[in-house]
């Protein structure tokens, strides 16, 4: 067992993060008052990104323009033109959504039908030849103030001769008033089903969620609430889809957070087009099992607490905060792939099956929801980009890459990756889902695979890297962008801890240190300007720039490797390059007496063990921000330190590593150590006379032992701080004894 930081620190001490997204996801500081382990990337990218450097290409080589075929006239009956609203009428924006599998070449027009005339002798009133996503591809087109009448909607394709396979659509604007959606009556189900989950719709919902969320490519927006989204008529594709105000005037609250997410968004959609849907009743796992899925409650089924004086709209709310709320977490997306009772089928790793709208189930609790995917150019690789929920409601988005999207393969975890929903269909007057082999069967998906669920840390990454730049990629460009994606995310943790610098300002005492795990997963002031989970994407972000040269060289055929140059004079300019990258691009933070200070990312990448216990609001400024022992002399006096039993867990589970250990076995024993706090697995444990003994490898000598937690100290500190940390535990004894000479420290936790 040999890992690296990146690697074990991913895959065990992040372990702790299971309890779901309150502490393994990112809330934006710009709309969170406390935001601490708070905010997702909502800086612009750097303008570096995607440049090359002509001064320091030497070696490297520059990827060849990819060229796009010429359009061409292909079959329209994969076309389906999509309405909104439901009852189109006088009075509301008629909007037409065209949508399909196929990279066509078209435009969307819009005419209306008079009588005695035929619609192809108008001339199109609108018209819109911006094809977006792929797939599914989808046009979009509006008429601002319909009259009363008939329209007619088509793509046309270009290529095509005039009249051939054109996809054509009549709509009907009625001159009355629709009339909305009458709420359920007592034993009735939250809303009725009128249609089927099918191929073409699950394109619209695709289409839904790319526009909802938009935003230029260059941008990592956030919003301070979901509803905020769904109140947008520009951004909302089914605004008032049922005529009722559901989006304006009778608008819910919606504030899902990052496992809430994906289940409202299409809780929504289904009841806007009257489709099926459902939760499943999930457990989150433990002791060592994956979590599991039974039951299932659906639209089907009556409202908790019938309300003869309410409406749909409120009825559905309410529904949304209450029992689908109460219901989805983070264990739900986490089940194994061969659960068939979860709400979730695993999907492969292609880039048709990962469209907007596919789940990204991260292993430690986190949720993302796939939005938007940009394809491999020749300036830059391919991009996908996600959004996520925070327990203040927020959504945000972010890139796909290593320091956003973790991933570990380990039972225990569950079914970490991409998933989406089953569909449910109506079998023996009952809604039921369709289990794997009745979707791989199905002519409108056939898209499940537990193929994923077998790869290991690094296949996974690398797939992904294959699926989404397919041709091989520039090493200084890709190297470029990642040095941009690590930028990122240290501005953001600028926010953060000044957001906590701020609230130290005027606080009226400190925030209390939950114990162990649970620093992770807790509420309060702690939740709000702690940086836990931020810190350690951080860290596990400067593990992956670090090794990216290392990374090219492991796999020089993705990318544009230059003739006669080795992978390894490749990797040695690619170092080069990054160590200037890293010194020139700083960042500026505010220090605890208000003045300006710079840092370089080379610095914070120097810092990046002080960084690990670097979450403590209560902390100033300067030490949260890992300085050198000078630095921290000066400190306000009104802070309240941790008490010396917190700093005994804290170096406990922090290591140190030694002279015949390399730094994996610092991290090794870093992660055993909070394994024995929050009983998670990743590494072996030897079990036997009602002790549990967490094991490590070193990575250099390959000795099994586990790295001290107190080396230099003399036996008697030694023997102190072990029961001082096993106090910290809760346990009724621990024992710490060295094995070998100058090798590592056994810690022997008895009594859990």
């Amino acid at each position: 067992m040999i890992f690296s930081r990146g690697a074990l620190v991913t895959t065990v001490w992040t372990a702790v993060l299971v309890g779901g997204c309150a502490r393994g996801s990112d809330v934006p500081a710009s709309h969170s008052q406390g935001s601490g382990d708070a905010s997702p990337s909502s800086a612009p990218e750097s303008k570096a990104t995607g440049t090359l450097a002509a001064a320091d290409a030497g070696i490297l080589a520059v990827a060849a323009p990819i060229a796009e075929e010429p359009p061409r006239c292909d079959d329209a009956k994969d076309v389906h033109l999509f309405v909104s609203p439901s009852v189109p009428a006088v009075g509301q924006p008629l909007r037409i959504v065209a949508v399909t599998d196929k990279p066509l070449v078209g435009e969307l027009r819009i005419k209306t039908v008079v009588k005695g005339k035929k619609a192809d002798d108008s001339a199109p009133i609108v018209t819109s030849d911006a094809r977006h996503g792929g797939p599914p591809y989808f046009w979009v087109a509006e008429v601002p103030a319909p009259r009363a009448g008939g329209y007619e909607a088509s793509l046309v394709q270009p290529a095509c001769d005039a009249g051939t396979n054109v996809s054509t659509r009549t709509v009907k604007v009625s001159a009355g008033t629709p009339t909305a959606p009458l709420a359920p009556k007592e034993g009735d189900g939250l809303w009725p089903v009128r249609s089927v989950w099918s191929r073409h719709l699950e394109n619209v919902y695709s289409a839904w969620i790319e526009t909802l969320f938009d935003a230029p490519d260059g941008e990592m927006p956030s919003w301070p609430a979901l509803h905020e989204l769904l109140r947008d008529r520009k951004r909302n594709l089914l605004f008032d889809h049922l005529a009722a105000g559901e989006d304006s005037a009778n608008a819910p609250v919606v504030r899902p957070d990052c496992a809430d997410l994906p289940y409202f968004l299409r809780a929504y959609f289904a009841f806007k087009l009257r489709l099926p849907f459902g939760v499943s009743e999930c457990n989150r796992g433990g002791g060592g099992a994956p979590p599991s899925c039974k039951g299932i409650t659906t639209n089907d089924d009556p409202p908790v607490r019938y309300d003869a004086n309410t409406t749909a709209v409120k009825t559905f709310g309410t529904f949304l905060k209450g029992t689908l709320a109460d219901r989805a977490h983070s264990g739900s997306a986490r089940t194994p792939f061969d659960d068939e009772n979860s709400d979730y089928y695993p999907v492969p790793l292609t880039w048709d099956s990962l469209r907007p709208g596919t789940v990204f189930a991260d292993p430690y609790g986190h949720v993302l929801v796939i939005a938007k995917r940009l394809p491999q150019t020749a300036e830059r690789g391919g991009v996908l980009l996600a959004v996520d929920g925070q327990p203040d409601g927020t959504v945000a988005r972010k890139r796909f890459w290593r320091g956003n999207f973790l991933y570990a393969h380990s039972p225990e975890l569950g079914g970490p990756g991409f998933k989406r929903f089953r569909p449910l269909v109506r079998q023996d007057k009952q809604l039921a889902r369709l289990d794997d082999e009745a979707i791989r069967k199905h002519p409108e998906y056939g898209d499940v695979s537990r193929e994923p669920g077998k790869l290991d840390i690094e296949p996974f990454y690398d797939a992904m890297d294959d699926v989404m730049s397919p041709r091989p990629l520039d090493p200084e460009r890709a190297l470029m962008e990642t040095i941009a994606a690590l930028e990122e995310q240290v501005r953001t943790r600028v926010k953060s801890v000044d957001n906590g610098r701020k609230w130290l300002e005027s606080a009226k005492a400190p925030a209390t240190m939950p114990e162990g795990s649970e620093i992770f997963e807790t509420t309060g002031t702690w939740e709000d300007f702690s940086t836990p989970s931020r810190d350690l994407r951080l860290l596990i972000a400067i593990d992956v720039v670090r090794g990216f040269p290392a990374r090219v060289a492991r796999r020089p055929e993705r990318y544009a490797m230059p003739a006669g140059s080795s992978a390894k004079d490749v990797q040695a300019s690619l170092e080069k390059v990054l160590a200037r990258e890293l010194a020139a691009r700083t960042v500026t933070y505010t220090r605890t007496d208000g003045s300006p200070a710079s840092l370089s990312l080379a610095d914070v990448a120097s810092r990046s063990s002080a960084l690990e216990m670097a979450y403590n609001p209560n902390d100033c400024v300067e030490s949260r921000w890992g300085p050198r022992p000078a630095a921290t002399r000066a400190r306000p006096a009104r802070v309240k330190r941790l008490p010396i039993s917190a700093h005994v867990w804290i170096n406990a589970v922090r290591g140190s590593p030694s002279a015949s250990a390399p730094r994996a076995s610092d991290s090794l024993s870093r992660a055993c150590l909070v394994r024995a706090r929050a009983r998670m697995h990743g590494v072996r444990w030897a079990r036997g006379g009602g002790s549990f003994e967490c094991v490590a490898a070193s990575e250099r000598e390959g000795e099994w032992g586990l790295a001290s937690f107190a080396r230099g100290l003399s036996q008697r500190r030694r023997d102190r701080a072990a029961r001082s940390f096993a106090r910290g535990l809760r346990a009724r004894h621990l024992s710490a004894r060295r094995v070998g000479r100058g090798r590592a420290t056994t810690i022997r936790l008895q009594g859990r």
